[in-house]
């Protein structure tokens, strides 16, 4: 019988974890387990960072973006001494089992631990949508939005001023932010790590644009591209256009998690404890069909996950 869990945040940050820890949290209660949140992800399980959690604890915390729980890297917890501390830890403390709410990153460690006799449940929480088992990531939405909105503002002093404004988006292994704000926005072209690009074409678009009477250009590019500002300024010397680049950065990582994080942070939470009060462990929460299911994690984390390319065609084919 399952009498406590604990939960963590682990890798970056993403709107919607707080949802997931709430959901997690109340659940297990409503189970009759214990909960005890680990802060500071797999650094404070080794160093014992842990605290009981109650209903109260969680209140008032779904609409807040980050993670209450905090979360950092830990370099010890990649070695077998640092797992095997994690796990003398866990025994301490009674934990029949862990929620994992991160990245790839996290869930080989979660893979780790569960190897050690820890069952752990991984909730994938990224802004990127870069996990391959899974459709949808927690954060993914919220991000987009606070990028669409930063670049409509953006627009309009870029169309004051007849520029080109080359928006630099956070997707450091992947495109998904930076083509779907595109299409989004009506920028020119998204500059994806899936599709690369030919600054050429780029330019000939523009122009093209700004001779049928469009006094101003927005170009998307994922962090992942990087070369920003060199593309403005590529763009300036080959047009004559005043080009800028601006880096969104962080940002996008923060602010109140939008309902579809929160719905889909809950309803995975929600199924991570029905998975740890089964006995069942060593496994990965996704959505597949637009519906919850789980994976193995050693599985997740061999799958790749194609681009689909059709927002990007339809960009390419509605941008002029």
């Amino acid at each position: 019988m399952v009498k406590s869990i604990g939960v963590l945040t682990s890798g970056g940050d993403a709107p919607g974890m707080n949802a997931a820890v709430r959901s997690v949290t109340r659940a297990a209660l409503n189970k009759g387990m214990k909960v005890f949140g680990i802060r500071r992800g797999y650094n404070g399980l080794i160093n014992g960072d842990i605290i009981e959690m109650n209903a109260r604890t969680v209140s008032g915390i779904i609409q807040r973006g980050g993670t209450v729980l905090y979360t950092a890297r830990c370099p010890e917890f990649k070695t077998e001494e640092g797992v095997l501390k994690a796990k003398s830890m866990c025994e301490k403390m009674g934990l029949d089992g862990i929620v994992v709410i991160g990245g790839d990153g996290s869930f080989r460690g979660a893979a780790d631990l569960s190897a050690h006799g820890i069952p752990c449940i991984g909730l994938p929480g990224t802004i990127d949508n870069d996990i391959a088992c899974t459709e949808y990531t927690i954060g993914y939405d919220t991000a987009m939005n606070t990028a669409m909105e930063m670049v409509d503002k953006l627009k309009d002093t870029t169309q004051s001023h007849d520029r080109c404004s080359v928006v630099e988006v956070m997707g450091r292994r992947a495109g998904y932010i930076a083509v779907n704000v595109a299409a989004a926005v009506g920028a020119e072209c998204a500059i994806t790590v899936e599709e690369g690009y030919d600054l050429d074409e780029i330019i000939k678009k523009i122009l093209a644009n700004r001779s049928s009477g469009k006094t101003h250009s927005v170009i998307i590019v994922s962090e992942g591209i990087g070369n920003s500002e060199q593309i403005a300024r590529d763009i300036e010397e080959k047009t004559g256009i005043e080009s800028r680049a601006t880096i969104l950065g962080h940002v996008q990582r923060g602010g109140s998690p939008t309902l579809r994080d929160r719905i889909v942070a809950t309803e995975m939470g929600y199924y991570a404890v029905e998975l740890l009060e089964k006995g069942i462990g060593n496994r990965v929460i996704g959505l597949k069909d637009n519906k919850v299911y789980d994976v193995d994690i050693q599985e997740a984390l061999t799958m790749t996950k194609p681009f689909d390319s059709k927002i990007y065609k339809i960009l390419n084919d509605t941008a002029y």
